[in-house]
């Protein structure tokens, strides 16, 4: 999941973000959740709404430090595994998509 820099911001102070698009007949959500009974990110799935979890202490300070991104494996079904990534949304160097006001500046952006 990329976060933009409000969404990073609302995530690092009051701990919770979470989005619904509404479906005819349901709705998909996901949230994502800082909390201090984890240890690495994780994530389910249930009644439609995919909810990540990442620990206090790895997004303490997320929204005016320097690190990118948070990983973790975490075991799937059939001795598979889940790859979760949460990151910064960067503004994209092409100029194609809409407004990205609320990304983060890309660091590989050229005066």
């Amino acid at each position: 999941m990329r976060l933009t820099r409000p969404e990073v911001s609302k995530l690092v102070h009051e701990g919770l973000i979470e989005e619904i698009t509404p479906f005819p007949g349901q709705s998909f959500r996901y949230a994502v959740e800082r909390s201090d009974k984890v240890q690495y990110l994780q994530v389910t799935y249930q009644d439609h709404c995919i909810r990540m979890v990442v620990p206090e202490a790895l997004i303490r300070d997320w929204d005016t430090n320097d690190t990118i991104s948070i990983d973790a494996s975490m075991p799937g079904e059939s001795a598979s595994s889940i790859y979760l990534l949460l990151e910064k949304d960067f503004q994209c160097l092409d100029a194609s998509h809409g407004d990205q006001n609320d990304n983060y500046v890309n660091p590989n952006k050229t005066c």
